[in-house]
């Protein structure tokens, strides 16, 4: 019979002979699981595949609307289309205002009730959250409206397969002008052209202090730059698309 002996050498060679197998096992199945992760990983639309030089110029309104008429005033003059994403809420407390942009013939979609945080709710309390700001979408402008787009810009995977299921196009944004965070003109044009590209979907909102006067020169700007500006609904693509890993929505050649 065969006898092993082992020394303190030995036995500290095998340890960490040991520990390294572990290790080597765990991150082979951590690096398995975040594969799988992200390949099931669900997307909004960030923005569009398109060979046409066009953007999207987007409003999330929430809040207040003491700028309407000036950004009214600069989509006009610059012949800018526009989509603006309005919460039950403020649908409730600004309804002349977003009566105002609709009559205007801007895009009014969806962003929810009360400004909730999408990912903390139940599939139900989201469909319900929706649904309300739906009917007063509907009771403004008569039409039924297909766009959506999260407040905070949050979502999971449960979220947007929620949103999916209702029949919503799930947007997002791809350049985003942090008006909201009292930048200057300048600051909102740099950060937008910094960014923009054919089929971005540019993010703003109103009831902030410095974006009507930011659209007043970025606008034409992008105009000189070639740029058209679209609705969402007439950019995005309604059928035979996928989402690639950045969330743009790229149309099936097939």
């Amino acid at each position: 019979m065969r006898i092993f002996v082992f020394s303190k050498n030995n036995m500290l060679f095998y340890g960490i002979l040991t520990i390294a197998l572990i290790g080597m096992m765990t991150l082979r199945s951590i690096g398995y699981t975040d594969v799988a992760n992200a390949s099931a990983r669900l997307l909004p639309i960030y923005s569009v595949e398109t060979d046409e030089k066009c953007v999207a110029i987007t409003f999330d309104s929430a809040w207040g609307d003491e700028d309407t008429q000036k950004i009214l005033d600069a989509l006009s003059k610059n012949n800018a289309k526009a989509t603006f994403f309005v919460t039950g809420d403020y649908l409730d407390r600004c309804g002349i205002s977003a009566k105002a942009f609709y009559d205007a013939g801007y895009e009014i979609a969806n962003h929810s009730d009360m400004h909730p945080h999408p990912n903390k709710l139940s599939e139900e309390q989201l469909k319900e959250d929706t649904r309300k700001c739906e009917e007063k979408i509907f009771a403004l402008t008569g039409k039924r409206n297909n766009l959506y787009r999260a407040p905070y810009g949050e979502y999971n995977n449960d979220t947007v397969s929620t949103i999916n299921s209702m029949g919503y196009y799930f947007i997002q944004w791809d350049a985003d002008s942090l008006d909201y965070k009292k930048l200057s003109e300048e600051q909102i044009c740099e950060r937008i052209l910094k960014r923009v590209k054919n089929g971005s979907i540019i993010l703003f909102h109103t009831g902030t202090q410095n974006t009507a006067s930011a659209l007043e020169k970025l606008l034409p700007r992008l105009s000189e730059m070639g740029y058209s500006f679209k609705s969402v609904g007439e950019l995005i693509h309604k059928d035979n698309f996928y989402i690639d890993n950045s969330g743009r929505q790229i149309k099936n050649v097939s």
